[in-house]
């Protein structure tokens, strides 16, 4: 007699801009044969390209605009909105809004978030996207790279999970800085979402209990 078959990890991706991280991420998940698939995707931002990105791809998507919206309500209705598509883990992509409190609670352990930098460095309130690429290079950086980590209360603040690291080269502008580390920020991003679906790393993740507790999918 066989065992119940474990199904695919279900990831959600929240955007707020292009949807490029999303589509990338998409198509390496289903090409490199990583039992996960994106079930879901929210936008707090209608306008937002990432949303026709995602539709013409064929993902669920549902836009929740955060402003002039209460935190807490926000959080139930994204969180009503997950949990209808049984979610296992949260990913933010270019995701421009800070997660309030209560949502963060709610989805402790499986929030993470991908960074264009080498956390701690160039990390926290107003450091994203092409702003943390013209800090590097301001700072005259040799070297830079892409970071996920466990979301927590503190901006870019929570446990790093996995860092991959390029050189800055001479004459590098923020734009092809931008270019070569996109692919590195899609590879570290589906490394640590294999992780999660091949149970090596058990969900919701404690960093302080590695390979402790139910996988929770």
């Amino acid at each position: 007699m066989t065992g119940p078959v474990a199904r695919d990890l279900a990831v959600a991706v929240m955007v707020s801009g292009e949807g490029t991280t999303l589509e990338a991420v998409t198509e390496a998940l289903a090409r490199e044969g990583v039992a996960a698939r994106v079930v879901a995707v929210v936008s707090n931002r209608s306008n937002a390209l990432a949303v026709a990105r995602a539709m013409r791809l064929g993902l669920a998507v549902e836009t929740f605009t955060t402003r002039g919206r209460d935190p807490g309500g926000w959080a139930d209705d994204v969180t009503e909105y997950l949990r209808s598509k049984d979610v296992d883990v949260v990913v933010l992509a270019g995701f421009l809004a800070i997660l309030p409190a209560r949502f963060v609670r709610e989805w402790r352990g499986r929030v993470i978030n991908l960074h264009p930098s080498l956390l701690p460095l160039y990390g926290g309130k107003g450091m994203f996207g092409v702003h943390v690429l013209e800090a590097v290079l301001r700072d005259g950086a040799r070297e830079t790279g892409a970071t996920v980590h466990l979301v927590t209360e503190r901006v870019d603040g929570g446990p790093v999970l996995l860092q991959r690291r390029i050189p800055v080269e001479p004459g590098d502008t923020a734009a092809s800085l931008r270019q070569r580390l996109r692919p590195v920020e899609v590879s570290v991003l589906v490394e640590v979402l294999g992780h999660f679906a091949d149970r090596s790393w058990p969900l919701p993740y404690d960093p302080d209990r590695p390979g402790t507790g139910g996988s929770g999918y």
